[in-house]
């Protein structure tokens, strides 16, 4: 019965949440599932090309293991789909997310090797090797940045923002004697209780006047 509670700020249950996941998780694997077929499809048709037999050895080994490295990330980026089909409708959904986000990640690791791999390879062949070095780590630290550090300092960001507008709303509203707090705009409109040592000041002056 606990799994069926809401359980997040969406009001969902678990099995909602692990589906809408899984549908985001989709989604991104479509993204990089394209770059990825682009980059496997060039690398199969380069090796047919009547310049490839001008390959020196450096070169050759440089295309092999783009190659590789390819395939491999794009087994990872469609594992999720046959993990998904093998388990279907066997109430393991939210296990399904979790590998299948450690899969992308992977996917995505492996990814940006394949990128620098490929640059490096086209520009050594058509510039030079040092300007085929450059290139790719370049690519690399392109790579890295955007899909390594970019969210980190994104999630940081966003962590200060909570952490400041939780502190402006504690600093707006002034507790009363009773605990509760009470917002700026509404602080002249509420009439606090007076204390005891205030109220006998009070009464002693009505009764003087009376």
């Amino acid at each position: 019965m606990a799994e069926h509670r809401p359980c997040t700020a969406r009001n969902e249950t678990p099995l909602q949440r692990a589906d809408r996941n899984f549908v985001e998780l989709l989604q991104e694997l479509r993204v990089t599932q394209t770059g990825v077929q682009i980059l496997f499809a060039f690398l199969l048709s380069l090796a047919f090309t009547s310049r490839f037999e001008d390959l020196d050895a450096v070169q050759r080994v440089t295309y092999v293991i783009t190659l590789l490295l390819a395939v491999l990330a794009a087994t990872l980026f469609t594992a999720p789909a046959a993990l998904h089909r093998s388990l279907f409708q066997q109430g393991a959904k939210p296990r399904i997310v979790q590998v299948s986000s450690r899969l992308a990640t992977a996917g995505l690791v492996v990814l940006v090797f394949a990128f620098s791999g490929s640059v490096l390879l086209v520009v050594d062949v058509t510039m030079g090797r040092a300007g085929g070095i450059a290139a790719c780590a370049g690519t690399f630290l392109v790579c890295v940045g955007l899909w390594g550090l970019l969210p980190r300092l994104v999630r940081r960001a966003g962590l200060r923002d909570e952490e400041g507008g939780t502190a402006a709303r504690s600093a707006s509203e002034t507790p009363s004697q009773d605990g509760t707090r009470i917002p700026a705009p509404l602080r002249r409109t509420v009439v606090q209780p007076a204390t005891p040592n205030e109220a006998v000041p009070h009464r002693e002056a009505s009764a003087r006047q009376r």
